[in-house]
């Protein structure tokens, strides 16, 4: 009967809101929508595209934030979750209509892309923090059947865009500080002159960190240069880099340690040297990064017609330092708790789009191929030496892996009269390969191959100028990571034997102008999945995986903008999720609750700002419902939550300088609650605590020659 009342009461809220649609109609003949890229690979009003996508614009990701976390800025996005897990070792988790939830470290699950160039790697796992928010123009997220046309990932995509140099050469620095010894300083340069721009960032963040031993130290760098040869022709050439050294991992808690202090670590039981010691101090847990990646895009103009090259490449270096309580005691399959990895990656995509007047319509046809390839140096060690443990010890681990992805696609879209269909189709391939050569505990050398083709056809229709709605529906699927695929059970190997994930994704909206300024986004969804990728077992950092049952995601989203007089603005998103498994397997029930997911989602914003936005404030509200951190839903879930944080902000302008301040009081009712969840840890230690009350202040000066 519940789903039956989520289906009523949408169409309920279709009638309800017609007669304010008709009214609007007239007042606005073409309604103001936002142009996106995400879902067609090229211009597009977001109003007239049959998917579920919501705008990040620049204001909201740069002027009452640090710019430290991706999660600062998509807390406003319905279907997507972004936490951030007090932990910068093992990164943001993000999840898009409950894919994503299960990733141990990283995002997968979600396909990132920043300027065209992933920053998700051919096996499917990413990382958000090489994402540059301090040159960020806006974040496009993409949620639902659309996102299978950008290949192996289920639940969406999530594009940052840099902004373009323009006009005469300025300079600027911002300054951050906050509480836990939050503190970030930025520096960038920016100008034009004829067919040249030139954009240049550097930052540096500090934390000592909320939860115990969290400390970390994050040096970024990026530059862009645009040159338009002609004025058919354009090429942007990207760079970045990201370093962390040592950066600290508090790792998670069980419930009573949670309970009694929720930035504590865990008691290592087993020390008998310093029995108040936690995993995270005895083994020093932690991680170090080093990634550079570059960039090139090169776009030409033939008419109407357009031609898209993007190549990319880079190197990513880690050694991460885990937690084994069972130290002496590992057996001989025991790969090490020292995680020691060298990287290189590169790729290309071109396609061809053309744009014909066909049965008295308007047809855009995409066509492109893309390549992707990363090898990596991969050795494992012991983490203690001797009675020191947290050290890099004897070698367990010695191997190459290596991951290509082939992928052509197509699309086409017609557009005529109230109509616009779309269809397309991605033809996928993965090769898995590993070269052992630590033969002493056997040989994983092998590989496994995943094929698959992900069809996708949508349909909008115009009832108005007003009032959009729409329906579409894809085949998506979902491969294991490297890292889902380096062991098998508790200590084994390689598991080749890991299938993909096979969704269907059914999806309906709306998308209506209400009023002048009043925008309002509805969309149901359905995805069945088989062979869902689950956690076997989890522990001390590694995590193994097999296939289980079928799953089953119902819910529905809906997002609400809105501007009045005098400044007033409010902004409201909602996610009603219910993610079961469709089937039981082992100790899990039929209808168990999906790990790491919440039922329902909430986001709200009521502000103000002055006309010549010199002065703002706003209040704003999240809520989650409870999450299961494992498949059979016994363990205490983490609890749900509604925290309420305030803002304001302020701008001058003083001849060729610009300043700008913030000042931000996070958990305004100083709440303790649980902001994340390692999802199938073995020893319990599932939970991840959040900050109580705390403040962040800010300020930028730039100036303009």
């Amino acid at each position: 009967m519940k789903h039956y009342a989520i289906r009523l009461n949408a169409i309920a809220a279709v009638c309800a809101c017609w007669p304010l649609c008709a009214a609007a109609a007239d007042e606005i003949r073409n309604p103001v929508s936002v142009v996106v890229v995400s879902g067609t690979r090229a211009e597009h009003t977001s109003f007239d595209l049959p998917a579920a996508i919501d705008v990040v614009d620049a204001s909201q990701i740069r002027d009452t934030q640090p710019r430290v976390n991706a999660s600062e800025a998509l807390a406003a996005v319905p279907g997507l979750v972004a936490r951030d897990r007090q932990n910068y070792a093992q990164d943001l988790q993000i999840s898009s209509r409950g894919f994503g939830a299960r990733s141990a470290f990283g995002v997968r699950g979600v396909r990132l892309v920043a300027d065209g160039i992933p920053a998700t790697m051919p096996d499917g796992q990413g990382q958000a923090a090489t994402f540059n928010l301090d040159m960020a123009e806006r974040i496009e997220v993409l949620r639902g059947p659309f996102s299978a046309l950008y290949g192996n990932h289920s639940g969406g995509v999530v594009q940052l865009f840099t902004r373009d140099p323009k006009g005469p050469p300025a300079i600027e620095s911002s300054f951050s500080a906050g509480s836990d010894g939050l503190r970030k300083l930025d520096v960038n340069a920016q100008g034009s002159s004829g067919a040249l721009g030139y954009l240049l960032d550097a930052s540096r963040f500090e934390t000592d960190g909320y939860r115990d031993h969290s400390a970390a130290t994050r040096e970024q760098a990026y530059a862009k240069l645009v040159v338009e040869p002609s004025a058919t022709s354009r090429l942007a050439i990207t760079a970045s880099g990201l370093r962390q050294d040592d950066t600290q991992d508090p790792l998670g808690v069980t419930w009573a340690t949670y309970q009694r202090n929720p930035r504590a670590g865990e008691i290592d039981t087993t020390d008998t040297q310093s029995p108040q010691r936690t995993l995270a101090e005895r083994y020093d847990t932690r991680k170090s990064i080093d990634h550079q990646q570059f960039g090139v895009s090169w776009e030409g103009r033939f008419g109407p017609d357009r031609l898209q090259v993007t190549a990319w490449g880079g190197n990513r270096r880690v050694i991460q330092y885990q937690s084994f309580s069972r130290g002496f005691q590992a057996p001989p399959t025991h790969s090490g708790g020292v995680i020691d990895f060298d990287r290189d990656f590169h790729g290309i995509d071109a396609n061809w789009r053309m744009v014909r007047e066909v049965a008295g319509g308007t047809l855009r046809a995409t066509v492109g191929l893309e390549l992707a390839r990363s090898t990596d140096a991969r050795q494992g060690f012991e983490n203690f030496i001797g009675n020191t443990f947290g050290v890099k010890g004897n070698l367990r681990r010695d191997e190459e892996n290596e991951v290509r992805s082939s992928d052509p696609y197509a699309q086409l879209e017609w557009e005529g009269g109230r109509w616009v269909l779309t269809g397309g189709v991605r033809r996928s391939r993965l090769e898995f390969g590993v070269r052992d050569r630590y033969l002493s505990n056997g040989n994983d050398s092998g590989s496994v191959d995943y094929r698959h083709t992900t069809p996708l056809a949508g349909v909008l229709y115009k009832v108005s100028p007003a009032l959009n709605v729409y329906a579409s529906a894809a085949r998506g699927f979902e491969t294991p990571t490297l890292n889902e695929l380096f062991y098998s059970g508790t200590g084994a190997g390689f598991n080749f034997s890991l299938s993909p994930a096979i969704g269907t994704h059914l999806e309906a909206g709306l998308k209506a102008m209400l009023a002048s300024g009043v925008r309002l986004n509805a969309a149901l969804f359905q995805v069945r999945t088989k062979d869902e990728l689950v956690v076997d077992s989890s522990a001390g950092g590694r995590t193994s995986y097999r296939n289980a049952s079928a799953t089953l995601r119902q819910g529905g989203e809906l997002s609400l903008a809105a501007q009045f007089g005098a400044g007033w603005n409010a902004k409201l998103a909602l996610t009603a999720l219910r993610a079961i498994y469709d089937e039981g397997f082992g100790a899990v029930a039929e209808g168990s609750r999906l790990p790491g997911i919440a039922k329902t989602s909430f986001y709200g914003e009521f502000g103000w700002k002055e006309a010549q936005g010199r002065f703002g404030a706003a209040l704003e509200t999240i809520a989650n419902g409870r999450v299961y951190a494992e498949d059979s839903n016994t363990q205490t879930p983490a609890p749900g939550y509604a925290i309420v944080n305030a803002r304001v902000h302020a701008s001058q302008q003083l001849g060729g300088w610009r300043l700008k301040q913030f000042a931000r009081l996070n958990n305004l009712f100083d709440r303790d609650y649980v902001g994340s969840v390692i999802v199938g840890d073995t020893n319990r230690r599932y939970y991840e605590g959040a900050p109580g009350r705390n403040w962040i202040l800010g300020a930028s000066a730039q100036y303009q020659f």
